[in-house]
């Protein structure tokens, strides 16, 4: 499929394209939250011109943290210019943190992704390679001090379910993911068009607890 930077092109339409990672470990929710938001936007609505896909390094299946299993979309290899880079958290984003690879390839896409964000312990990768130096940031409650020592110059917001500092977004844990993304369909597509998704997906959090 030949593409331009942040499109895929279809015949004569041109689509630009968010990318939700996947990998080993990764946290269930954080993933397919925000795949619910986009996903129902993307298919509803064609016409705005996004489509969302879930990556990953290898094409067979992803074991998620909680042991669900699900295959990617499209192996990164093969992926087009992205628009949105959504990185999720979960166990999976330890050993990422010392990855010299994962780290250096975080670094490729903000030279060339123009919105990067992340959803819970994710922005730990991102915080590992550099890009949360001097800037505001959130992550899980419970990795915010780690989150401080990766980088000691980033403005942590522990109170804040997500951060949206321009062309970086980072998200607190699993249900902020959700939030994010229809912050996302907010951004990209206006305040009516995330009314539609938020009310058609029924997301309507009122924790019993």
């Amino acid at each position: 499929m030949p593409s331009v930077a942040g499109t895929s092109v279809v015949g004569m339409t041109s689509v630009k394209t968010i990318g939700i990672l996947l990998f080993e470990n990764v946290e269930e929710l954080d993933a397919v939250g925000p795949w619910e938001v986009l996903s129902y936007w993307t298919r509803n609505h064609p016409e705005d011109g996004y489509e969302v896909r879930m990556l990953a390094a290898d094409p067979g299946p992803v074991t998620c943290a909680k042991g669900l299993r699900m295959l990617p979309d499209t192996v990164l290899a093969q992926a087009p210019p992205l628009e949105v880079l959504v990185y999720p958290g979960g166990r999976g984003t330890r050993p990422r943190l010392a990855d010299p690879a994962e780290l250096a390839w975080v670094r490729a896409q903000r030279e060339t992704v123009p919105l990067m964000t992340s959803v819970c312990t994710g922005s730990l990768v991102y915080a590992a390679a550099g890009l949360l130096a001097g800037r505001p940031a959130t992550t899980h409650w419970g990795s915010l001090d780690l989150l401080a020592e990766l980088e000691p110059t980033a403005d942590v917001r522990g109170d804040d379910r997500f951060v949206d500092d321009g062309d970086l977004i980072t998200a607190s844990g699993v249900s902020a993911g959700i939030d994010m993304a229809l912050h996302l369909v907010d951004r990209l597509a206006g305040r009516d068009r995330a009314v539609e998704v938020r009310r058609g997906i029924q997301y309507d959090p009122q924790p019993p607890i």
